[in-house]
């Protein structure tokens, strides 16, 4: 089958009208609609409580710990001149 022959059979396929959905699935799919909708929903807000969570965690922590502050000396120099 030449590339031709599978545009051909790909544009047959989707021409072709779609088989009529039996009417007694409908609410089965609303009900799983809803659901998955409201799974992403949490899931979403729980991802921004996280992020939130965590810049306010590494604000606070910057703020106490000052990492861009030069830690003080551990020795002291030593004293010339006296």
């Amino acid at each position: 089958m030449n590339r031709t022959q599978r545009e051909a059979a790909a544009r047959q396929i989707m021409e072709r009208t779609p088989p009529p959905v039996p009417p007694e699935l409908y609410p089965e799919v609303v009900r799983r609609g809803g659901h998955l909708l409201r799974r992403r929903r949490i899931t979403l807000r729980l991802t921004y409580l996280l992020l939130f969570a965590a810049t306010v965690a590494f604000v606070v922590w910057a703020l106490m710990a000052h990492p861009w502050v030069e830690p003080p000396s551990e020795t002291t120099p030593p004293l010339t001149g006296w």
